[in-house]
């Protein structure tokens, strides 16, 4: 069970001026939804804003968001001069790490969105995938797994986005060797509306087909048991004889080798 982080937090709400907050920048959402953003704004504009932002001071006078990325920019939309907020007193980890929690208990954080905000608080602090997974409250090994989607191109990754494909069909892309191979499975993919398992089932067959066919070439017959020649060897050597020949045969074997040699008298049938 993990220790609960105490934070020094101050339960009232304070007005503070629009100008004075910034936008965390450990925001892992890029994107947000203009439509919602407006209705949101208009809103704030009738009933003001019900659930006050989360901010930590950076300087005298200057503010960074921790939490409410959505409700800042409704309320600038909404044209507030001051909006409500609540200082907690954390330090710029802690307000990366809060950032990332809050848009994952949302569920509709895109992945890529997900996995770039992992990547940037590992480099940023200095953190092992390890202490990430343990702090974010995620297994080390679905934390390298959401790592290994940012191997994708970027214009891949773009495509992805672009049909709304799923987490799972962007792993299996992963097993395709080029960025023209994944092209032509993401505009499949599209266009039939593939499920993941039609998906890994295409790119089974793409990479089948792709393996280079062996050469085809006279078949060169191969004894493992040397004693088939020895026996060949020792039966030629008995016709021989058969046949009125001198012949004699000798075996000499070491760790190394066999050494096999035969003699023929040439003066036998003079």
């Amino acid at each position: 069970m993990h220790k609960t982080t105490k934070y020094k937090k101050s339960n009232e709400v304070i007005q503070i001026p629009a100008r004075l907050i910034s936008p965390n920048p450990h925001q892992p959402r890029k994107n947000f939804n203009w439509d919602d953003l407006e209705g949101l704004a208009e809103s704030i504009h009738y009933n003001g804003l019900l659930q006050p932002i989360t901010v930590r001071k950076c300087s005298d006078e200057r503010y960074e968001l921790i939490s409410g990325e959505r409700r800042l920019r409704a309320c600038k939309m909404a044209g507030l001069s001051t909006i409500p907020s609540i200082i907690i007193d954390i330090d710029e980890e802690k307000s990366a790490l809060l950032a990332i929690l809050e848009n994952l208990q949302r569920e509709n954080l895109h992945f890529f969105e997900e996995a770039m905000a992992i990547e940037r608080l590992m480099k940023g602090f200095g953190l092992s995938q390890e202490e990430v997974a343990r702090k974010l409250g995620k297994s080390q090994s679905a934390l390298s797994n959401k790592l290994r989607l940012l191997r994708l191109p970027n214009e891949i990754r773009y495509n992805i986005t672009l049909y709304g494909l799923s987490e799972r069909h962007a792993r299996a892309l992963l097993r395709l060797p080029t960025t023209s191979l994944m092209h032509q499975v993401i505009d499949t993919i599209a266009e039939q509306g593939l499920t993941v398992s039609a998906t890994e089932k295409l790119i089974c067959d793409i990479l089948t087909k792709s393996q280079p066919k062996e050469k085809k070439g006279k078949k060169v017959m191969v004894f493992k048991d040397v004693r088939i020649f020895i026996n060949t060897l020792n039966h030629a050597v008995t016709t021989m004889r058969k046949s009125g020949i001198n012949a004699t045969a000798s075996k000499n074997e070491t760790d190394s080798y066999i050494e096999y040699v035969v003699k023929i008298d040439k003066n036998a049938n003079k």
